[in-house]
């Protein structure tokens, strides 16, 4: 249901509702800040296009962000968790409005993350940032 209804909403609209269910699916457990980090991870794979050209796109890339990686019949059954995802997302998103000197980062050059309980192959040697239970990357 969410998927079809991320895409009849019109932008910018879209891109919030995108960026709230993948910030409530990855983080809605964590603290503001680790959801703000989570949120900051799409919007710079989004800026730098990589991954699309819209946060929708980029956050429904393959095996990217939970969206695509967990299963369909994932519900969004805590509200509350939900209305905080979707401030954390329109907060992001006018924070990436911003020129750049002037937005404020959590999680400096990181692309990627993946929860402290996994070790992806592409997260070895590389520093990290963790935010409670994610580990925040800068890959490219």
């Amino acid at each position: 249901m969410l998927l079809w209804l991320m895409s009849v909403l019109p932008q910018p609209l879209a891109d919030q509702t995108c960026l709230a269910t993948t910030v409530y699916l990855e983080a809605r457990d964590q603290s503001t800040v680790g959801q703000m980090a989570v949120a900051e991870v799409a919007m710079r794979r989004r800026e730098r296009g990589q991954w699309g050209g819209t946060v929708c796109d980029v956050v429904k890339s393959p095996h990217q962000f939970a969206l695509t990686t967990t299963s369909q019949s994932q519900d969004i059954d805590n509200l509350k968790a939900f209305q905080k995802a979707w401030d954390i997302a329109g907060k992001s998103i006018v924070n990436w409005d911003l020129p750049v000197d002037e937005r404020r980062f959590f999680v400096p050059h990181a692309d990627h993350f993946a929860t402290v309980s996994i070790s992806p192959a592409w997260s070895r040697n590389l520093h990290a940032i963790t935010i409670g239970d994610h580990k925040f990357y800068s890959i490219n």
